[in-house]
């Protein structure tokens, strides 16, 4: 028999995590804004993750969640900040500029369901079918199409494909820590601690960095501030909170595999915004990774339920 609650229950954990990637998308088009303004990463980040960290501490104490730590899970807290923001952000965004191709970049950040898949079978016992398996090539196979494009490479390609895969890695450790905490927080205090914890770990850069050419004129001026305010309230506090009661719902396994869509969300925003169009090819891998996601998400007990 189904069970209507239940169904409706599993909607909004797909509609969370799709809403969650949809907004990844579109921050790669809010950095690439403020990079073409010459603000540094090591200054945007910072405030960012900050800033989105002390909006979600004002939300949980608005809606009354428990924010208190439990000294046990402290380490677990310290572990999932240092992985994302902190590590994640400084491989992905270094290892786009050593490799010289923002495609093959895209490629290898999406290999991160691979990783995860092992880590939830590995860590937490999660049971992934034949069929999830192969929805993961093909998702894989349909974004090589979406993201194959002619670019040339840097002169310290090798080192950039081993810093992304660093990137990979943290992503998963992010997902595995996430999901531990997860199941004794609220998902809005998991992500506001992981960016009050992360703000401390990008401070020396700040200072270092992060102000070398500050120019008040210009960081103070809406067309920096709109997009900083659009990544901290939108892509930092909404969809890390939403990926998170996705990963609390669904595992580690099954919530990443949707990473792997960021790069086709950021194509189709691209498109809507004027700045990219597809070519049909890339189109028909846009079809191929969105069945292929399918896949990694279908249960066969659904099919004995209905």
């Amino acid at each position: 028999m189904k069970q209507p609650g239940r169904k409706t229950s599993s909607l909004l954990v797909y509609a969370s995590t799709l809403v969650a990637v949809s907004l990844w998308g579109l921050s790669y088009i809010w950095c690439d804004r403020l990079i073409q303004q010459t603000i540094p990463v090591e200054f945007f980040l910072p405030v960012r993750i900050l800033s989105a960290g002390l909006i979600l501490l004002v939300v949980n104490l608005a809606l009354g969640f428990n924010i208190r730590i439990r000294k046990e899970d402290m380490t677990t807290f310290l572990l999932l900040a240092l992985c994302e923001p902190f590590i994640y952000f400084f491989c992905e965004t270094y290892g786009i500029k050593l490799t010289g191709s923002p495609t093959i970049s895209a490629l290898v950040i999406a290999s991160t369901p691979v990783v995860a898949v092992f880590a939830g079978l590995f860590f937490f016992k999660e049971k992934v079918t034949a069929l999830n398996m192969v929805g993961i090539l093909i998702c894989l196979s349909g974004l090589f199409l979406v993201s194959h494009a002619r670019s040339e490479t840097g002169r310290f390609f090798v080192l950039g494909i081993l810093v992304l895969l660093i990137a990979v890695f943290a992503e998963v450790g992010h997902a595995s820590c996430t999901k531990a905490l997860t199941s004794g927080y609220a998902p809005s205090v998991v992500v506001m601690y992981q960016f009050l914890i992360g703000a401390v770990y990008f401070f020396p850069f700040f200072l270092a960095r992060g102000l070398e050419t500050y120019d008040p004129v210009l960081y103070w001026s809406w067309d920096v501030w709109r997009p900083i305010l659009a990544l901290t309230i939108l892509c930092s506090s909404l969809a890390f909170s939403l990926m998170a009661f996705s990963i609390k719902h669904l595992g580690v396994a099954k919530s990443t595999i949707f990473l792997a869509m960021i790069p086709v969300a950021t194509a189709v925003w691209g498109l809507l915004l004027g700045d990219e169009i597809l070519r049909p090819l890339q189109w028909v891998g846009l079809a191929i990774a969105c069945a292929g996601l399918i896949l990694t998400q279908w249960n066969a007990k659904k099919t004995k339920d209905a």
